[in-house]
């Protein structure tokens, strides 16, 4: 083996680093991060006992809690596996599946299986309702909790399908559901 110093090496050694240089120029695109998973949680504190708050959300088969919600369909109750249609205001569906159920933990877990990008901008969407006693012992904190892509998976998502839209929908149906659950339990009704 013979190791020559000199123009040698350096031309080498430039030709390589020009040559990586070219390459992650040439393939950076290729190479860039598409989104990123986002989270929402939101909480509300609840004037009423766990047990009321769950006896009023807990069934998966029953979102007429929910302000856009019109009618929910399902099938298989609270099992796993469970399926529900949720008709909304405007004509819009989506459907969803419960993948985690536990009564005496007061939590359950569904992802979205179907729905236009067009009604919530998301993709890959699961999220997780629960019921805790609230810190002063006297009511119930509700927590939603929400992962999932925005509607566009690729990069340079138009804004309506971007990582901002995604999360300003979400966080917005989280806050609208749990105030009138909120108002519902608390008004007795």
């Amino acid at each position: 083996m013979r190791v020559t110093i000199g123009r040698r090496t350096l031309l080498v050694a430039t030709l390589t680093a020009a040559g990586a240089a070219a390459l992650t120029a040439a393939f950076a695109p290729a190479w860039a991060h598409g989104p990123t998973r986002q989270k929402v949680r939101e909480s509300i504190e609840i004037n009423a006992a766990p047990a009321k708050v769950w006896a009023a959300m807990g069934n998966f088969q029953d979102m007429s809690w929910l302000p856009p919600v019109t009618k929910t369909e399902g099938e298989k109750g609270n099992e796993i596996g469970a399926t529900r249609k949720l008709m909304l205001t405007g004509g819009a569906i989506v459907d969803e599946e419960l993948y985690k159920f536990d009564a005496a933990a007061m939590t359950y877990s569904y992802r979205i299986t179907n729905v236009d990008v067009k009604v919530l901008p998301v993709t890959n969407y699961s999220s997780t309702l629960t019921v805790t006693p609230s810190a002063d012992g006297k009511g119930s904190t509700l927590e939603w909790a929400g992962a999932f892509y925005r509607g566009f998976p690729n990069n340079d998502p138009p804004p309506e399908l971007s990582d901002e839209a995604a999360v300003k929908a979400v966080k917005g149906l989280y806050q609208a559901g749990l105030e009138a659950l909120k108002k519902k339990i608390e008004s007795g009704s």
